[in-house]
């Protein structure tokens, strides 16, 4: 269930805040293909499987770090409901780290934490700290500040 908001401004109350922890998402081959289609980015590291097991220190193909970092507007979408928003954009990113390999077959999710909130014309400017864990390992494999607007 996504936290909701009546409107933007309820938001100031969690600034600062973690507002959301997403389900568990696991990344598929058939995903990973499929964004090396989207992107052009067919490093045999993604795609190529056999030479991965042989090749690779990980052992298995991963995920393209951009991959990962575009589950981030996905993790807030599903996770955060704001009903006097019309329409919202991605406005940047401040600073973004990939800590870590995310292997074919792993499960990821995303822990959002509202880090600024800020009025502009015609609504909000929003910066959300976002840590994608990956289940059992212990560090995250990205952690992303990233700004968006939302307007009213």
């Amino acid at each position: 269930m996504p936290v909701e908001f009546k409107s933007m401004n309820d938001m100031l109350a969690v600034v600062g805040e973690e507002v959301y922890v997403s389900d568990w998402l696991e990344i598929t081959q058939d995903r990973i293909d499929k964004f090396a289609e989207a992107t052009g980015d067919f490093q045999w590291i993604h795609v190529d499987t056999e030479r991965a097991k042989r090749e690779s220190p990980y052992g298995t193909t991963i995920a393209h770090g951009y991959l990962i970092l575009s589950l981030v507007a996905k993790f807030a979408m599903e996770n955060v409901l704001i009903h006097d928003r019309k329409s919202g954009v991605n406005y940047g990113l401040n600073k973004v780290r990939f800590m870590g390999a995310v292997r074919v077959g792993s499960r990821i999710r995303g822990r959002g934490k509202l880090a600024g909130l800020d009025k502009i014309e015609g609504g909000f400017q929003t910066t959300w700290i976002t840590t994608v864990e990956v289940e059992a390992m212990d560090r995250p494999a990205c952690v992303s500040e990233s700004v968006g607007r939302m307007y009213q």
